[in-house]
């Protein structure tokens, strides 16, 4: 039995473990291997591991001090799956980074400053930098405050989350198709790349009306599989690799709000409707709908501006994200400097996760990410 340090975290509406580079080892899979092993994976209930058998708390962030001029920390996002001998390291987690920043300051990383303390984190997975400002009052993160965020029992301190330069994380343009609208498998979609690769659907294409409870489209395979039907029809369109079940572009369905938001809208991971929505997700459809003939934009009525914001309808209230626009009047679309996000995160239990020894045994079997990509940077690849 080997035991890593490590801290669980709640980071926006998902959670997970947290540890530091320096504390796993180098090869990507043998990392691989004691992340399943850490959470639980495979097996559906995770019963073995930290895992809380979904999507939203199978995930695990690994950080390190960078030697990059103007960032202070580097980040890698893993996805695990819960129920496959998987680890997914092509997406990133908005809502994880959320708590990149405490779990940086109170592991010594960053020095804190009061009242507030900027942060800057290289996020790995999309090549992007974060600037994440968090509460440090007497130099010392805080956790508690007014800030309540739906999905999230209770009230927090808030943490601010900027995301610079967002477009193009994974296909280097905007719109990877160079299109606002298109269509796959029958259906019309639009794809983005910003934040994250999101591929966005009517809901009414697939015979939704977009304000489903998260349950009852969970309970709908036949819609599920056609909903990934139209992701990987999408991923080929869009140039990414097609990875059933998993990896990008992530898909969402949009409808008309119906609560007094600005757009209504579902986020789905591998196979299931997130509870609440993802940040990365929520930043790449706030920017669909300020693009010209997006299907998010023929939905929305909002007031254009520099600053532009939305409040997106999701299946546990609202999420509101800002972006900064100015236009490339040749082109006839916006351009997007940054996009900010408010959240919040807290630590929940810090200690050392113990590994079984079967998940250094040369027969426990390899990660699949170790063979279809090497992650870069302090992450071990």
């Amino acid at each position: 039995m080997e035991d890593i340090a490590c801290v669980l975290m709640r980071g926006g509406s998902s959670k997970g473990l947290f540890f530091l580079a320096s504390d796993l080892p180098e090869g990507a899979a043998e990392r691989d291997r004691l992340l399943l092993a850490a959470m639980g994976s495979p097996d559906v209930r995770q019963i073995d591991g930290m895992g809380g058998g979904n999507d939203q708390s199978s995930k695990v962030v690994i950080v390190a001090p960078s030697q990059r001029p103007g960032v202070d920390v580097e980040q890698l996002f893993a996805q695990v799956s819960v129920a496959r001998d998987f680890v997914d390291v092509l997406p990133n987690s908005g809502n994880m980074t959320a708590a990149v920043a405490p779990f940086a300051i109170e592991s010594g990383l960053v020095p804190a400053t009061s009242p507030e303390t900027v942060v800057r984190i290289l996020n790995i997975n999309s090549g992007k930098v974060v600037e994440a400002v968090v509460q440090t009052p007497n130099r010392r993160v805080t956790y508690g405050g007014p800030y309540h965020l739906d999905g999230v029992p209770g009230t927090s301190a808030p943490i601010k989350l900027k995301f610079l330069d967002p477009a193009g994380t994974r296909t280097g343009r905007l719109l990877p198709t160079g299109n606002p609208q298109d269509v796959v498998a029958g259906v019309p979609v639009t794809c983005i790349d910003f934040a994250i690769p999101l591929v966005l659907v009517k809901a009414e294409s697939l015979g939704k009306s977009g304000h489903e409870s998260q349950q009852a489209l969970d309970a709908d395979t036949a819609f599920l599989a056609r909903l990934e039907q139209v992701r990987t029809a999408a991923a080929q369109r869009m140039g990414l690799p097609i990875v059933p079940g998993a990896g990008l572009p992530k898909i969402a369905i949009v409808a008309a709000p119906s609560q007094g938001g600005s757009i209504a809208s579902r986020y789905f991971g591998p196979g299931a409707c997130h509870a609440a929505y993802a940040i990365s997700g929520a930043l790449a459809l706030a920017a669909a709908c300020h693009i010209p003939d997006t299907l998010a934009e023929e939905l929305v009525e909002i007031d254009e501006g520099h600053v532009a914001c939305i409040e997106i309808e999701h299946p546990s209230g609202r999420m509101a994200c800002c972006v900064d626009i100015a236009w490339d009047d040749a082109r006839g679309l916006p351009v997007f400097d940054n996009a900010t996000i408010a959240t919040s995160a807290r630590p929940l239990l810090s200690g050392r996760v113990l590994i079984p020894s079967r998940a250094t045994s040369a027969s426990f079997p390899p990660s699949a990410s170790s063979s279809r990509r090497n992650s870069a940077g302090h992450a071990g690849a």
